[in-house]
């Protein structure tokens, strides 16, 4: 019972999401956040990433749409399932910059950071004032010892959105914290 109710209300957040993309764009932009997706669902009732919120969400299917395998992706790798995330993700359109981001992010999380750069890079491309993805490259770098590269997109990032804006913020702290890892080694 328990089961179809899940189903149920997966069904009317996928219908109620594309009901709200399929109504224009700016019915859609009320919706989705720029970083995080459609902003709620019926299935965040559970705790997102949980093996309930993936019951109700559903398994990874061409048959979802774009912005629908995005918000999974992003959630999963956010509550650190970054091989399930990429199951979502990759099935996403990927001229977008934000599913190249959410990819990089969960394949530099696999410890795979050669593979999350040219995303990085990709999704700068798309949009040069995508900070989320210079903020994660920019933690890309750190990993790799590149300092100096790290700052270098904390420099973009502060001439995109200046230096209180949340990517600003997170980059600098990781880059403060390596730095003074260093200077203790």
């Amino acid at each position: 019972m328990i089961n179809v109710v899940s189903k149920a209300a997966a069904f009317l957040v996928m219908a109620g999401m594309t009901a709200s993309l399929a109504a224009g764009p700016s019915a859609a932009n009320e919706r989705i956040s720029k970083d995080t997706g459609p902003a709620s669902t019926a299935c965040d009732v559970h705790g997102k990433g949980t093996a309930a919120w993936s019951s109700c969400v559903g398994t990874a299917s061409a048959r979802m749409s774009d912005q629908e395998l995005f918000y999974a992706g992003y959630w999963l790798a956010k509550s650190g399932q970054y091989q399930e995330a990429l199951r979502y993700l990759t099935l996403a359109e990927k001229k977008d910059e934000r599913v190249l981001t959410y990819i990089g992010f969960a394949t530099r999380k696999l410890g795979r950071v050669d593979e999350a750069l040219p995303l990085y890079r990709e999704a700068i491309a798309l949009n040069p004032d995508y900070v989320v993805a210079r903020a994660y490259m920019g933690e890309a770098f750190l990993t790799k010892g590149e300092s100096a590269k790290a700052r270098g997109e904390l420099a973009e990032i502060a001439d995109r959105c200046g230096t209180s804006c949340p990517a600003y913020v997170d980059l600098k702290g990781h880059i403060a914290e390596y730095e003074a890892g260093a200077s203790k080694g």
